[in-house]
């Protein structure tokens, strides 16, 4: 069964007719955002931190591959000699103490999901996770425990506050925009001629968009292994022996995205979808049947110890170009 936040997305992608009755509503949210973006880009944008600060984020909700193409831009990075420092808000975590510095070890219930798998995902040596609500301090914690080339701040595309040299916008190509209306008659924070004003639009898989919008780049996020959650063992996608019918659960903005992936890699799916960053537990992951589950790896990361050998985590990566990492480097004049 659908949460209610999943049959909201699913209806202003669908362009369902009834969610017009939250236009007058929508055409006021466009207004006070356009109003709150001025009065804050007033205040703080031009006060600049001791390193160039690159937010990482998207006008639109729901899933959209921002943090597979994060950790792959920042992993470019830092094999150019780059140290790189990892801001996020910690969406679906709670901590007593921020900023908070992501380590290996830290729960997910304190820094959430999204910031765990970046952390694992990257080098220590050359990179530092931090995840604090308030980014402008999270950015002045950075900088005063991690000598940083540069800040990339995962979302916050609309934290107006935190004073940002380049803005990336990352757009789902598969769903666009919907029916293109803002919050909460459509899926959109913003309007898109937002886009005009960011410095690099890149959009995730084939896409489909109004000539209008002026696309930078492109990427797919390709599956590399399967991963078995209790005993760690690899299996190419190519050498996969066990059952074809699975069962799949994503916490994720855009779960059929995850069930469409594995079925394009010839599974049979019973797909389960969480609303994003939603907590999973270990009887989520126990069926009757013998089927075996597959998960994200974002979901793979709120699992410390499991003797569930029949769970395993389907691992990606984002494709880009070099080109995509060079024209960030001149933006921010580090080229």
């Amino acid at each position: 069964m659908q949460t209610f936040q999943q049959r909201i997305v699913k209806a202003w992608h669908a362009r369902c007719s009834w969610v017009i009755v939250f236009y007058p509503v929508s055409l006021l949210f466009r207004l006070m955002a356009s109003l709150r973006r001025f009065i804050l880009r007033s205040l703080y944008q031009g006060r600049q931190f001791g390193c160039p600060v690159v937010v990482v984020g998207n006008i639109s909700v729901g899933g959209c591959g921002k943090t597979p193409l994060l950790i792959s831009m920042a992993n470019q990075l830092i094999a150019r000699g780059l140290r790189v420092a990892i801001l996020s808000r910690g969406y679906g975590g709670s901590s007593d103490q921020y900023p908070l510095q992501v380590q290996r070890n830290t729960g997910p219930e304190l820094c959430g999901d999204e910031p765990l798998l970046i952390k694992h995902s990257l080098p220590d040596a050359g990179c530092m996770v931090v995840v604090d609500p308030d980014r402008r301090r999270g950015v002045n914690f950075a900088l005063a425990n991690f000598k940083c080339d540069l800040v990339l701040c995962d979302d916050g595309l609309q934290h107006y506050r935190l004073h940002r040299d380049a803005e990336i916008v990352v757009v789902d190509g598969a769903r666009g925009f919907g029916n293109k209306l803002c919050l909460p008659a459509g899926p959109l924070r913003e309007p898109i001629d937002r886009l005009k004003s960011v410095d690099i639009v890149v959009v995730n898989g084939e896409y489909c968009l109004d000539d209008s919008i002026a696309i930078d780049s492109s990427f797919h996020i390709r599956p590399i292994h399967f991963r078995n959650l209790s005993t760690g063992k690899l299996v190419s996608i190519e050498n996969w022996s066990g059952s074809k019918t699975v069962h799949a659960l994503a916490a994720i903005g855009n779960p059929r995205r995850f069930a469409n992936t594995l079925e394009s890699l010839g599974f049979e799916v019973m797909l389960l979808g969480f609303d994003d960053h939603s907590l999973m537990s270990h009887s989520d992951l126990t069926f009757e049947d013998n089927y075996p589950v597959i998960i994200t790896a974002k979901d793979a990361v709120k699992f410390t110890k499991t003797d569930l050998d029949h769970v395993w985590v389907l691992e990606v990566e984002a494709m880009i170009s070099d080109k995509l990492v060079n024209t960030l480097l001149d933006t921010i004049n580090l080229n």
